[in-house]
This record gives C-alpha cells, structure tokens and sequence, in this order.
C-alpha cells in the first residue's frame, strides 16, 4: 500500500463532514456509512445520503432507499451515473416531523452540484419513512 493511500482514509476522517453539519466526517456519516450506526432522525439520513453522494457510495445509498419506491436497477443506475455529478454544498431548509420517536418525516433541502464544471442546484422537498425501524428515503414528493 502505498504512502499517499494509507494517509487519505485519515484526512477523511479529521475533514469537516461535507453534510456541512460543522463535525468532522469521522464522527458524522462514516459511521452510518460503515453500518456502526444507523441514522436516528429524517434529517441526519438526509446529510448522510448527501455524503454518500459526494463520496460516491452506491451500496449506501441502495440500502436508504425505502423499499416501496427503490427502483429495482437503482444500483446499476447510480454506478453508471454517479461520476457525472460533484456535489459540492448541502443547505437544509427546514424539517417536519422526521424525529427519533416518527415514523414518517419530509427534509427540505438545497443542494449544489456540477456537471462538466457546470453549477446547478437541486431543491427537494424529501419524504422520509421507517423499515423496520430504520429511517429510509421515500421520494422527492414532499
């Protein structure tokens, strides 16, 4: 293994989580990404599938999405496209329900992205909806 890959998993670690939650990614999404813990309101899956983008974790993102609405190719989908898109900035805009004690709950966000170096900005009102106990993306149709 060479110098510079044994050193990047570290800065990741000690870098601001690009959920912009102002904690470092070590202590915000890696955790729910390496599956030792599970979100426990709407909005913190909201910054985790957020992170997940801007890292590039399909199996992530596959796993959040709420089985009623997950389209089954969505995994090949993302692999074919999730290079295409840089996400670079996350705003939350405000919650409803989505709690540790819900079990539905809508995020309103706006996040900036580009294209071929292209700005462009995604504003979704998301639902949110419990498993088996764990919170899930539903859709954009809030």
């Amino acid at each position: 293994m060479s110098e510079t890959s044994e050193r990047v998993p570290g800065q990741r670690e000690e870098s601001l989580c690009p959920c912009k939650s102002r904690l470092k990614y070590g202590v915000c999404c890696r955790p729910f990404h390496n599956g030792k813990a599970k979100p426990q309101t709407a909005e913190q899956l909201m910054r985790s599938r957020f992170s997940a983008y801007f890292f590039r974790k399909v199996d992530y993102l596959v796993e959040t999405t709420h089985p009623e609405t997950r389209e089954t190719d969505l995994r090949e989908e993302l692999r074919k496209t999730i290079y295409q898109t840089n996400w670079s900035f996350l705003t939350i805009v405000g919650t409803s329900r989505g709690g540790k004690d819900d079990k539905t709950g809508k995020v309103e966000f706006v996040a900036s992205y580009f294209v071929n170096g292209e700005p462009f900005e995604l504003h979704e009102h998301s639902r949110f909806k419990r498993y088996k106990g764990a919170w899930k993306y539903l859709d954009g149709k809030g």
